[in-house]
C-alpha cells in the first residue's frame, strides 16, 4: 500500500511540487516563528532610552559612511570575545537601533563596548587621520566631516518617525533637537555616537538596576 502511495507521486509532478512546497514551507516556519516569539519578548534595560540628537544624527552618519562594513557591534558570548571587547552583547541594547549593527565582518575591532575607551580628542584625530594614532591602519579618512554641518530639521522629522514606530520621543524631545544640534558638526555627531556605545544602554545584572533605580535616601546634615 505504501508503495502505491509512493508511485502514485513518483508519477505525477504535480503532487510532488505540492508535498515539496509544503515541507519547506513547514521547515521555514519552524525557524522563522520562534524568531518572531522571541524578538517580541525583548524587552529595554532599566533606564534605557532612544537616542538624543546628536548621537541620532551620528549613527546615520556610521551607517551612511559604511562603517558597519568594517565594525561589527556584537560580542560574543565567548571568553576570547569577553576579554578582549567587555561584556557579550544583548538584544536588548539594540532595541532602538534601525538597522541593528550585528554582524561578523571585523576588518576593524568591534565597536559595542567602545564607548570612553578613548578620548573624545583621540576620536577625533583618528575619523580624520587614522594613522596619525594608529600607523597601521587602513581604516579611510573622513576629514570633511569636521566641516559638515547638520540638518536639525532633519533629525526632527527622523525622531517624528521613529516615535510612529515605538521610540518613546515626546514633542519636547523633537522640539529640543535644534538646539541640541545648533552649531554640531557632523564629527561632533559621530564622536558623540561612538562615545555612547556599551555606556548608553549597556544590559546591568538585575542588582545593579535595581539601585540605580532605587531612591537615594537623605541624611540630616
Amino acid at each position: 500500500m505504501a508503495y502505491r502511495h509512493f508511485e502514485f507521486i513518483e508519477k505525477h509532478a504535480w503532487m510532488l511540487g505540492i508535498l515539496t512546497a509544503s515541507m519547506v514551507s513547514l521547515g521555514g516556519l519552524a525557524e522563522i516563528l520562534p524568531t518572531f516569539v522571541e524578538a517580541n519578548r525583548v524587552k529595554l534595560e532599566a533606564g534605557g532610552k532612544p537616542y538624543e540628537p546628536l548621537r541620532l544624527a551620528g549613527r546615520d552618519i556610521y551607517v551612511r559612511e559604511g562603517c558597519y562594513l568594517c565594525h561589527s557591534q556584537m560580542i560574543r558570548a565567548l571568553r576570547f570575545e569577553t576579554q578582549r571587547y567587555g561584556r557579550f552583547s544583548t538584544a536588548e541594547e539594540s532595541v532602538y537601533d534601525r538597522p541593528f549593527q550585528w554582524g561578523s565582518k571585523r576588518t576593524g575591532p568591534d565597536l559595542a563596548r567602545v564607548g570612553g575607551k578613548y578620548s573624545d580628542d583621540w576620536q577625533r584625530v583618528h575619523l580624520t587621520e587614522p594613522r596619525a594614532v594608529v600607523p597601521q591602519s587602513n581604516m579611510p579618512a573622513y576629514p570633511w566631516l569636521a566641516t559638515a554641518e547638520i540638518d536639525a530639521a532633519e533629525i526632527a522629522a527622523r525622531m517624528r518617525t521613529l516615535r510612529k514606530l515605538g521610540d518613546p520621543y515626546t514633542d519636547a524631545d523633537i522640539a529640543a533637537a535644534a538646539k541640541a544640534l545648533d552649531g554640531r558638526t557632523e564629527l561632533d555627531a559621530l564622536v558623540a555616537y561612538l562615545q555612547g556605545l556599551g555606556v548608553a544602554n549597556e544590559p546591568r545584572p538585575a542588582e545593579a538596576n535595581a539601585a540605580a533605580t532605587a531612591p537615594v535616601a537623605r541624611t540630616s546634615p
